[in-house]
């Protein structure tokens, strides 16, 4: 009885937490380059009340007899699924059209993102909506001439600048880093990703190579969180919740009977 109690409270603390995931899920549902979250569950320890026996020569075998003790969270993952991308025309909006991550300076270190919309600052450089410098294949900022007439981003990265006499300098490229364990990146806010000690050391890559996706300039990738999905897991969640109150309401009923025996 009071077994399961506590197997309702488990219950409950888990959905609330899957409820926090959905809300924050929802929450960035129009956030450039946002991966959903995703919430799993596994049982805790079962108490073994008897062991298995095997077969003798006058009887058979026994299975254990176990008892659950509730749930647990066991894993929050970022599902890395492609977004929707969405044509703005803008030079400076790059979507990312595969796997990898635009690396980003904050002056001290490397992080990354999917979110490609990007700002020239005043000296020119390309930067991110925080001010972090976006950063070109060997390391570095990406810079845009004052003089320049215009400027184009290709799907191999590369930068082409039109200058004052109508040269084209295309030295600049921009470099996408790829990952041993993307999952394995943790959120640092602000749309950035950094490393963790089991998403191993990027890899800085051209674009459209060694596995790394294409850029498409002046576009945005979107969030990959489907509402009609987070709307169902919600419902899910929710009498999932409603489930394991009523777990905790018949335990303390059969409680108060026991109480009452006594009158």
């Amino acid at each position: 009885m009071l077994r399961s109690m506590y197997s309702g409270i488990s219950g409950l603390k888990n959905f609330q937490l899957k409820l926090d995931v959905i809300g924050n899920n929802i929450a960035n549902v129009n956030t450039y380059g946002y991966k959903k979250g995703r919430t799993t569950f596994s049982d805790i320890v079962s108490q073994t009340i008897a062991a298995s026996t095997a077969p003798s020569n006058d009887m058979g075998g026994t299975n254990t007899k176990q008892i659950g003790l509730g749930a647990r969270l066991a894993t929050t993952d970022t599902i890395h699924t492609q977004g929707s991308v969405q044509m703005t025309n803008r030079p400076l909006d790059i979507a990312i059209s595969g796997d990898g991550y635009f690396i980003i300076n904050d002056g001290n270190d490397d992080l990354y993102t999917r979110a490609g919309n990007f700002y020239l600052d005043e000296e020119g450089k390309v930067v991110d909506g925080n001010g972090f410098y976006l950063q070109k294949a060997g390391g570095g900022e990406i810079e845009i001439p004052d003089d320049a007439k215009s400027f184009s981003i290709g799907k191999d990265g590369t930068v082409s600048i039109v200058k004052a006499d109508n040269s084209i300098d295309s030295k600049q490229k921009i470099s996408l880093a790829i990952f041993p364990n993307a999952d394995g990146l943790e959120k640092s806010g602000n749309n950035l990703y950094r490393l963790s000690n089991n998403s191993g050391n990027a890899t800085d890559v051209q674009p459209g190579a060694d596995g790394a996706g294409e850029l498409i300039s002046g576009a945005l990738e979107m969030s990959n969180v489907d509402l009609s999905e987070e709307f169902t897991e919600m419902i899910v969640a929710q009498r999932g919740f409603q489930a394991n109150t009523r777990i905790i309401t018949t335990s303390d009923e059969i409680l108060q009977e026991l109480v009452n025996l006594k009158r």
